[in-house]
């Protein structure tokens, strides 16, 4: 049976009644009553009880894959009928959104908008032209030289991942050990659980956001509830593909020992992925390591130690003893691969309580702070400021200059308010009155 049959054979049983008589004389609008239809409807049944109404793709797959279907000989296709979907399972109270256009309505457009933000023909991620794509691609090298790519949405596509960000995505929870792009929690609540840990670790995923590929994302909507069109429509409205050309004008590291993480970019980047940049893409990679952060959890549980994730951060702790630690990221390693991630090796930490024991620029020794030198540093740029005029001590450039210190006092009074008080008042005392540099 061609692809062609089977599609058109699932959307009638789908759009009529689901029994045995309904489904033959569904199947009857399709073609003429062969002999090997009602055993096809005798197989189809026997899969389904119930029809799939969020599933015509797989139902098309399942009657194409029936031994009766082998029995059809390329019938002619009397009528296509459009396959009804709906949404069946709901777990988390979502929007309801049975076909695609309910999704343009939950979007306030036209379905021809839709199909074109979605990019359902491919169109925006092969051409050439700048003006046709729905992202803006640039990069940035990152603290251990390598190359960061950035995807901005132009702002008509990132208003409606806004919308999907606050009306659909925010209703799935994420699993607990998750603690990045979350509303009450933050660095401080990932860091808490390893304070006065004999053994810290810190791990990092290789390009964290890159390596979702739309198949995940898909999987993640389909496990929301969305049928399969619905959730198609929703993974191409939040995934894009990198242009060649764009990854022509990206550097490569300088460093040697990098060139093989980004040579996996830039394959991770070649397909349907996350891009970073999007404002779904936190909340959809949070779903998308569910997985990974359940079974971490569990690992990590077992050998009576503490994980939490901050985006691409892991971290784990214990008091283990001896090897415990090396055999512990043997298998931690073992399991983010089967997840489909990647260890970075080269931002592997073990942090012994001897030493400082850094999570997320907090110091966890004894409990989440900000790390005296760190601040030591701050006063000191700071009380210059006050002495001599801020534009000596903007040496790194910013352009609001201001505003970077305000938000360096407000990270440390956020974890030590005693301390940020103190530096809020230093801060005050700067006259800003002198052109910035």
């Amino acid at each position: 049976m061609t692809p062609d049959l089977a599609g058109a054979l699932a959307a009638a049983f789908l759009s009529g009644q689901w029994s045995s008589a309904g489904l033959l004389t569904s199947g009857a609008r399709v073609v003429r009553r062969p002999a090997w239809l009602p055993v096809l409807v005798g197989e189809v049944l026997e899969v389904y009880r119930t029809a799939p109404l969020d599933r015509p793709r797989e139902l098309a797959q399942v009657v194409a894959s029936r031994p009766a279907a082998g029995r059809a000989r390329a019938p002619r296709i009397r009528t296509r009928p459009a396959a009804p979907t709906a949404m069946v399972t709901n777990p988390w109270h979502l929007p309801r959104l049975d076909d695609l256009e309910d999704l343009a309505r939950l979007l306030a457009v036209e379905p021809r908008q839709l199909a074109w933000y979605a990019d359902v023909k491919g169109l925006a991620r092969t051409t050439g032209d700048e003006a046709l794509q729905h992202y803006r691609s640039s990069w940035r090298p990152a603290p251990s030289g390598a190359v960061r790519v950035l995807e901005a949405p132009k702002p008509r596509l990132k208003a409606l991942q806004r919308r999907l960000l606050h009306e659909v995505l925010a209703g799935v929870p994420a699993h607990d050990a998750a603690h990045g792009f979350r509303p009450g929690r933050s660095v401080a609540t990932y860091a808490a659980p390893h304070a006065r840990r004999k053994v810290v670790l810190r791990l990092d995923l290789e390009g964290f956001f890159a390596a979702v590929s739309a198949g995940r994302v898909f999987g993640v909507l389909r496990t929301a509830g969305y049928p399969e069109p619905v959730a198609h429509g929703l993974t191409g409205l939040v995934t894009t593909v990198l242009p060649r050309w764009a990854w022509a004008g990206v550097p490569r590291p300088a460093d040697p020992d990098l060139l093989p993480a980004h040579w996996r970019l830039g394959r991770r980047l070649a397909a349907p992925h996350l891009p970073q940049g999007a404002p779904t893409s936190p909340a959809l990679a949070n779903l998308a390591a569910h997985r990974l952060d359940a079974r971490l959890s569990g690992l990590v549980q077992a050998w009576d130690g503490s994980y939490t994730r901050y985006a691409d951060d892991l971290a784990l702790s214990g008091d283990w003893g001896g090897d415990g630690s090396t055999r512990l990221l043997a298998l931690v390693a073992q399991v983010v691969v089967e997840e489909g991630f990647r260890l970075n090796p080269r931002k592997t930490a073990v942090l012994r309580h001897g030493g400082r024991q850094v999570l997320g620029g907090l110091v966890v020794n004894q409990s989440p702070h900000v790390g005296r030198r760190e601040v030591d540093r701050l006063r000191a740029v700071l009380h210059n400021c006050v002495r001599t005029g801020p534009g000596e001590q903007n040496r790194d450039g910013h352009p609001d200059f201001r505003a970077h210190l305000r938000g360096r006092v407000a990270w440390v009074a956020q974890h030590d308010p005693a301390r940020g008080e103190r530096l809020r008042v230093e801060l005050d005392r700067i006259d800003w009155g002198e052109p910035q540099r």
